[in-house]
């Protein structure tokens, strides 16, 4: 049996096991995470239409600025803490802790302030139209109050995992997704708020989901948590803030990714028969669904993480390749089976979202049957440079991540249309998969001769 406050079981239970143990908690939470967004879009899509539909998606890549910045500190907090428990160091795991707590308040005050004072250019810049600009500047309003909140629990989520209680970090995110649900038809529906409701509902949801995870930071045993640690320590700062690196950069290249594909197609629909409404709108429904698959492909990996990094630090390689090859299997049929989905029956997914017109139909299945076709080896790449992350390789994680969704979608979401009109954004997906995909098995060679090589380094040593 593990000794009480050292998290030991992570090198000692079978991987199979352990596996289970870990993911199904962190997909359960990070699909939760996703319902969020996709739980305002259904009742607002029913409630109020497809311009309130188009203005959450205005919001939306607002929402992944604050993430990007509550996942740079949590994951590294997370990764930082898996490694130094596997290494026996409790005190700079408790620190670290303490440290991501202090940094993540001052973050979403200043983040909050910051949205504020800004917010007429902010939504414009992100592709707000003339028809959807009210409905977008009452959804932001509620959204950014709750954004500390919001940074806190989507942060700290990932530290509960790692410290050893994934349920706990399912059931924060799990509270607050049933209260968003609960109360969006009330508040949409009965109370007629409309946008502002849906926005309110999801801020009680995020509220809850913080203080679940707080709870359990001030409780933990093997943490320990004293005054002292939350006083800023550059120098661990320094170490472990690069870790979280990759998943910051993701959200931001996403975030980028999105400003620029919001205004693509307000321009370029502006010029078709769809008009720049249904474009936006479309697409905010597809990132959405795109972002359940994700969801799930980060689950696995994520969950996977604090496991990977114990063992690595605790030079248990044997272990980390076992972990490497089953989240290989599992992203595989993950990735595969939403290909099928969105391939084959990709019309009772866009009427989830409300029946909105032949027109809005028609652009709807080619955006889900080409952006979404080549989600399979999209999942491969995004395990992969999850599981680079729990190594402690922040600069290979952090380059994958960029390459897709920054360094390939943006160019060509640029360039496509200049060829194919309203229609070429939807085709960066699937060329940038198919060349990061490239990349990621490139990464994967590298990391089968790293663990061979360490493997020898420690039989001879």
């Amino acid at each position: 049996m593990a000794q009480e406050g050292t998290n030991s079981f992570f090198l000692e239970e079978p991987v199979g096991k352990l596996m289970r143990q870990f993911t199904i908690p962190c997909v359960t939470s990070m699909l939760v995470s996703s319902l969020y967004n996709i739980v305002d879009q259904i009742f607002i899509g029913r409630g109020v239409g497809y311009l309130g539909n188009g203005a959450t998606n205005v919001v939306y890549p607002i929402t992944l600025i604050t993430l990007a910045v509550a996942m740079l500190i949590g994951d590294s907090c997370a990764a930082y803490l898996s490694i130094s428990q596997g290494k026996g160091d409790r005190e700079r795991a408790r620190k670290c802790v303490g440290n991501a707590i202090t940094l993540i308040l001052a973050c979403g005050l200043a983040l909050t302030v910051a949205l504020w004072l800004g917010r007429e250019r902010v939504l414009w810049y992100f592709g707000a139209t003339e028809q959807n600009i009210s409905y977008a500047s009452a959804y932001f309003f509620y959204i950014l109050l709750g954004t500390p909140f919001y940074m806190f629990g989507s942060a700290f989520s990932s530290v509960v995992r790692a410290d050893g209680n994934p349920k706990l970090a399912m059931t924060a995110t799990l509270t607050g997704c049933v209260l968003n649900l609960v109360l969006d038809p009330i508040a949409i529906f009965v109370l007629d708020w409309g946008m502002a409701g849906a926005a309110i509902a999801t801020v009680l949801g995020q509220v809850a989901s913080a203080v679940l995870c707080g709870v359990h930071l001030l409780r933990s045993r093997s943490l320990g948590l004293q005054m002292g640690d939350l006083v800023p320590d550059g120098g661990l700062l320094r170490e472990m803030l690069p870790l979280g690196g990759s998943s910051c950069l993701t959200q931001a290249s996403i975030m980028v990714n999105m400003t620029v594909m919001n205004n693509v197609l307000v321009t370029w629909g502006a010029r078709s028969k769809f008009g720049p409404d249904i474009p936006l709108s479309v697409m905010g429904i597809v990132m959405k669904v795109f972002g359940i698959v994700i969801a799930v492909c980060v689950g696995v990996a994520a969950g996977s993480q604090p496991i990977v990094g114990y063992n690595f630090g605790a030079r248990a390689y044997d272990r980390v390749r076992a972990l490497f090859r089953t989240m290989m299997a599992v992203e595989s049929a993950v990735g595969i089976g939403a290909m099928v989905v969105f391939e084959c029956f990709p019309l009772p997914v866009i009427r989830l979202f409300g029946a909105q017109g032949a027109l809005y139909e028609e652009y709807a299945l080619l955006a889900f049957r080409i952006y979404l076709g080549t989600i399979w080896p999209c999942c491969i790449q995004k395990a992969t440079s999850i599981f680079m992350q729990a190594l402690g390789k922040p600069g290979l994680s952090m380059s994958l991540s960029l390459l897709r969704d920054f360094a390939l979608c943006v160019p060509l979401m640029f360039l496509l249309p200049l060829w194919f009109g309203i229609y070429g954004p939807l085709f960066s997906a699937p060329i940038a998969d198919i060349l990061s995909f490239l990349a990621a098995l490139g990464v994967m060679w590298y990391l089968k001769r790293l663990l061979e090589r360490l493997s020898g380094q420690r039989a001879e040593g």
